[in-house]
């Protein structure tokens, strides 16, 4: 190639690459896998070590370093998949200089085959080599997780203590009425009798020939049914105490929940499991990523041969949230008829069958959302909606 030698240019600098650590945790319940390496070219390094030992893993880094020949002060990027141990390692590892990430379980590519191998050893592996390809720039290696801080995470204990314990008086009163199911008796109980008025209710029961209940199953139910008695208090007391967050506090997410009760249609209880679990430390770029998060977007499905179908909403995501947008979008129909939301309904599924009013609803509780979410952004109320004074 023919260059001229009176013109002179400086060539194109590249940029500098430092070397970096590259670290996948594999967490157990009892033990931890790392794998440790610098680059695809170079097999990973295995320790194992015990479960949540922080100081001990720190210590594996800087072995890691010094196999690799690494700075001492060289960065070191790190990830782990979302599940029991939460988020305490994500908050515990920036302070000694590791950039974790933490990825979404269901985003991690696997082997199609029937039957695969799998264990600790190779899930490390797979995570460390998915890391690189992630560092190198392929976004859509995994979904990471945006982890809440502290303080976020510790706003949402209150109503997933209220609905565990909501859960829990339920079962416990299904177990009442199935035991005594299995002797051909039904007891009619509204949920607020004393355990001495359960007693003696169930003393007064007959069997089918005339006999009474027998006494170790009396002794069981009654103790099944003060369960029910604490478990009714607790939620008691928890509803006081959210209530009284709501009349006092002062934080800028229970702000929020006031503003979302402010809507005729919108409960406390559905006000603060959006903010709590969504609005409050959370951002949306757009109207997908918040039906994604909720798992109410849509799932095309599309191929060469001309097909061209709709499998239904995507259901990933966060379960409990999808369940209660759903339930919210049938409350504001019945409860703010004249918003435009409910109009549009109202024109596009309310005169077809039952199945089309489920995915008329599923498409109400997505843009609901989204028109929640703008209303605390901007204090602009959904379009037609009633504000209450």
């Amino acid at each position: 190639m023919y260059t001229d030698p009176t013109r002179t240019s400086q060539a194109p600098t590249s940029p500098t690459i430092v070397p970096t650590l590259y670290v996948a945790f594999e967490l157990g319940g009892s033990s931890w896998k790392l794998a440790a390496t610098t680059g695809l070219g170079q097999p990973p390094r295995l320790r194992t070590l015990p479960a949540r030992a922080l100081p001990r893993a720190l210590d594996e880094l800087a072995r890691a370093k010094a196999r690799f020949h690494l700075d001492p002060a060289a960065p070191v990027v790190s990830c782990y998949e979302a599940g029991r141990d939460g988020f305490w390692l994500h908050h515990a590892l920036p302070a000694h200089a590791v950039r974790n990430h933490v990825v979404d379980s269901s985003s991690i590519e696997v082997n199609r085959r029937q039957r695969r191998a799998k264990t600790d050893r190779l899930d490390a592996r797979k995570l460390v080599s998915m890391l690189l390809r992630y560092a190198e720039g392929d976004r859509h290696t995994w979904h990471v997780v945006r982890a809440p801080s502290s303080e976020a995470e510790d706003q949402r204990q209150l109503h997933r203590e209220l609905k565990t314990a909501q859960r829990e008086r339920l079962a416990a009163v299904t177990r009442v009425e199935s035991l005594l199911v299995t002797q051909g008796l039904t007891l009619r109980l509204s949920g607020r009798e004393t355990v001495a008025e359960v007693r003696a209710a169930v003393a007064a029961l007959r069997r089918w020939d005339a006999t009474p209940v027998p006494p170790a199953l009396q002794t069981r139910l009654v103790r099944e049914w003060g369960q029910v008695v604490a478990l009714t208090a607790q939620l008691r007391a928890l509803a006081r105490e959210r209530a009284e967050l709501l009349r006092t506090g002062d934080a800028p997410a229970l702000a929020a929940v006031r503003q979302l009760m402010r809507l005729k249609g919108v409960g406390v209880a559905t006000a603060w499991i959006y903010v709590m679990e969504l609005f409050a430390w959370r951002t949306f770029r757009n109207r997908r990523e918040l039906g994604a998060l909720t798992g109410l977007a849509p799932t095309p499905d599309q191929s060469g041969t001309g097909r061209q179908r709709e499998l239904g909403m995507g259901k990933a995501g966060n379960r409990w949230v999808r369940a209660v947008a759903v339930e919210g979008a049938w409350c504001w129909l019945r409860h703010q008829p004249q918003s435009e939301l409910s109009q549009w309904f109202e024109r596009r599924f309310a005169r077809g069958g039952s199945r089309q009013r489920r995915i008329g609803i599923v498409a109400v509780a997505r843009k609901l959302l989204t028109a929640l979410e703008h209303y605390l952004r901007t204090g602009t109320p959904p379009a037609g909606a009633a504000v209450r004074a």
